[in-house]
C-alpha cells in the first residue's frame, strides 16, 4: 500500500502536541504506511478504511497508544493489546512510552493495522454485551417511575451513551451518592445527550 495523503488538522494537532510529538509523528508514518485515510476526530487523528474507523493515536500522561476500534477481534499473535478497562469492549491499546519502541515495534504495528483492514473487509462485528446485561440502578430506576419522560428520553440514548451511565451511577458505593449523581444529569438525559457530550 502507498502513502496516504496527509489532513491538515492532524498537521495542527502534532504543530500543538508538547508531549509525544515524536512518538505521534512515527506512529503516523507508520499508519499511513498502510495506506489509510487520515482523518480527525475525537481531537484526535483517526484512521479509516472506507469511512469505518480503523485506529486512532492518543496520549495520556504515562503513555501514548495506538487505539484500535475492534481490537478484540485481532489475533493479538504478539500480545501486546491491551484493555483499557473492564468495561471496554471493542477497542484495544498498544501503548508506548518512547519512540524507540515504536521503531523495534514497526513491523508488528503494521501486521497489526493489516489485520485490522482485514476484520473490517471482511465485515466482522464485535458481540456486545446487551444494555439488558447491565442492572439499571435501583436510585435511577426510582426516577425512571417517578418522571417517565426521563426513561423515554434515556431508552433513546444510544448503548453507549446508556451503559455509561449505568456504570457510572453504579459505581458509587452509597445509595445518596447514587441518587444525586442521578440528579446530575436528568437534564442532559432529557437533552438526549451521553455523561460526555
Amino acid at each position: 500500500m502507498g502513502i496516504s495523503i496527509k489532513n491538515p488538522k492532524v498537521d495542527e494537532f502534532l504543530s500543538g502536541a508538547t508531549k509525544w510529538k515524536d512518538e505521534y509523528e512515527k506512529l503516523r508514518n507508520i499508519v499511513l504506511d498502510c495506506g489509510l485515510t487520515e482523518e480527525f476526530k475525537w481531537m484526535h487523528p483517526c484512521y479509516t478504511f472506507e469511512n469505518k474507523n480503523i485506529v486512532l493515536i492518543h496520549g495520556f500522561k504515562e503513555y501514548c497508544a495506538l487505539l484500535f476500534h475492534k481490537g478484540a477481534l485481532l489475533q493479538d499473535t504478539d500480545r501486546i493489546l491491551i484493555q483499557q478497562t473492564e468495561n471496554v469492549q471493542a477497542a484495544r491499546q498498544i501503548r508506548f512510552t518512547n519512540v524507540q519502541e515504536i521503531v523495534e515495534m514497526e513491523t508488528s504495528l503494521k501486521a497489526y493495522i493489516n489485520e485490522a483492514i482485514e476484520v473490517e473487509k471482511a465485515g466482522l462485528k464485535v458481540n456486545f454485551k446487551e444494555n439488558t446485561d447491565f442492572i439499571i440502578p435501583e436510585e435511577l430506576q426510582q426516577k425512571f417511575d417517578e418522571m417517565p419522560a426521563l426513561k423515554t428520553a434515556f431508552e433513546g440514548l444510544t448503548p453507549g451513551r446508556q451503559r455509561a451511565y449505568i456504570l457510572y451511577i453504579s459505581k458509587a458505593k452509597q445509595s445518596k451518592t447514587r441518587e444525586s449523581r442521578v440528579e446530575k444529569y436528568i437534564q442532559q438525559i432529557l437533552d438526549g445527550k451521553g455523561m460526555n457530550d
